[in-house]
């Protein structure tokens, strides 16, 4: 079969470096707008709608999304992607100025954004592949993760600090230099184009059958297809906690932005030392293992996080949980790159992402309406759960988000043990042959 084309991991550097730039302004914008709208709504609906409208185009788009990573020029697609995240926080800007901005602005930006932020996401995901070797392909994937935790530890809290300082303008304006930055860097770089292999039973390329083939693909592969059934679960769990984080906790702690900054802060550094421990270890060599532990310490780690009402609690166990993440990420991310040939990742990814997405659509869809109308409730004056659960949580509606949070990160926490006990999923890696040891 043809060889992959592999360049130097310094191409794969340069294109790092100035996503991660990018990444940090985009987290400063979101994190903004987020206070933003806690400050005009007081709502955690409108929070997690934000996060809903950001994630709903992606699940029409994601079959052709797929189709078109794979046969396009993946250098452009980034590129775009990052264009149009420039137009979108110019027109936030203006909508500011002119006094003109509204809730459901965000929500279209964001649809806007989300669309073309998935081009962009897969082209760089499915290229990861070709820019390092195998022997690699974990410690980029931690590199990616070093990036995103990176934006964390230092987008929150500067972001929280310089809001009552430049306000939402002076932040999306700081973002917009960064996305000229990340264009910038991956116009220094060649990305080689995948090689063409022919793919067993690939019977035709009509474009119902093609738009198919990623989830035919995985569900041919029944150790992936449980792989990716236990991705989605933990995903959908995650993001019902993640819409309700910042709610959380600005609701426990009288909308203290600096509070919520210290504590994205800590996730970040945690994120950080995580992924350069799993960049200079290499991971476990099972990355199945790195998985599945890695979503078991996430999941206990989280638990403490929601039943914690202060801060001494908060950062050590959001430190440990964000710990946990670039070895589940970075050992998942491996298993894909090394089982999927690069012709075909861009539809492989799309289909795994599609599931995904739709999950967690569902996940920021439901819970702000759970926290605000099904849960807070129970734990106002005279509610069903105070005498219960009040001494442990607290009353309010900061309690009612916490106990969802809870039961949320005890589900993932038990997605981690059961996977251990499926044998396709925990023999994967000797089940399935790496893509270039056999033709696939």
């Amino acid at each position: 079969m043809s060889q992959q084309p592999i360049t130097s991991m310094r191409n794969f550097f340069i294109v790092w470096l100035g996503q991660m730039v990018s990444t940090i302004g985009s987290s400063m914008t979101s994190f903004a707008i987020e206070i933003w709208a806690w400050e005009i709504t007081g709502k955690a609906t409108t929070l997690a709608m934000v996060g809903f409208f950001s994630l709903l185009p992606g699940i029409f788009i994601t079959p052709i999304s797929g189709l078109i990573v794979d046969r396009w020029n993946r250098k452009l697609l980034m590129i775009l992607g990052d264009t149009v995240a420039v137009v979108a926080t110019i027109a936030i800007i203006i909508f500011y100025i002119t006094k003109n901005l509204q809730i459901w602005h965000l929500y279209t930006t964001g649809a806007v954004v989300g669309t073309f932020n998935q081009f962009q996401n897969l082209a760089y995901s499915a290229s990861v592949s070709l820019m390092v070797s195998k022997q690699n392909y974990t410690r980029a994937s931690s590199m990616n993760s070093v990036s995103a935790y990176s934006a964390i530890i230092i987008a929150p809290a500067l972001a929280g600090y310089l809001y009552h300082i430049i306000g939402l303008v002076g932040i999306c304006s700081i973002d917009i230099v960064t996305f000229f930055i990340a264009i910038s860097s991956v116009l220094l770089i060649n990305i080689p184009k995948p090689p063409v292999i022919r793919i067993e039973n690939q019977e035709s390329d009509s474009i119902w059958q093609t738009l198919g083939f990623g989830w035919q693909y995985i569900q041919k592969r029944t150790s992936l297809l449980a792989l990716l059934i236990v991705e989605v679960l933990f995903c959908l769990f995650h993001d019902i906690g993640d819409a309700l984080y910042s709610p959380m906790i600005l609701s426990r702690t009288g909308n203290n932005t600096l509070i919520l900054g210290t504590l994205a802060s800590a996730a970040g550094f945690g994120g950080v030392f995580g992924g350069i421990i799993v960049s200079i270890w290499g991971g476990f060599q099972s990355k199945i293992k790195g998985v599945l532990l890695g979503i078991i310490s996430a999941g206990l780690c989280k638990v403490v996080f929601g039943l914690g009402q202060n801060i001494w609690v908060w950062i050590p166990t959001q430190f440990c949980s964000s710990l946990s993440f670039p070895l589940n990420i970075s050992s998942d991310n491996a298993i894909w790159f090394a089982k999927v040939p690069p012709n075909v990742q861009g539809r492989v990814f799309a289909a795994r992402l599609l599931l995904e997405q739709l999950l967690g659509a569902v996940a920021y869809l439901i819970a702000g309406p759970l926290a605000d109308n099904v849960f807070a409730p129970k734990f106002s004056e005279g509610g069903s759960l105070v005498n219960v659960l009040g001494g442990l949580l607290g009353t309010g509606t900061s309690a009612g988000i916490a106990l969802l949070y809870v039961i949320c990160a005890m589900c993932m926490f038990l997605i981690g043990l059961v996977g251990f006990r499926v044998q396709s999923l925990r023999n994967l890696e000797t089940i399935l042959p790496d893509h270039n040891d056999s033709c696939y």
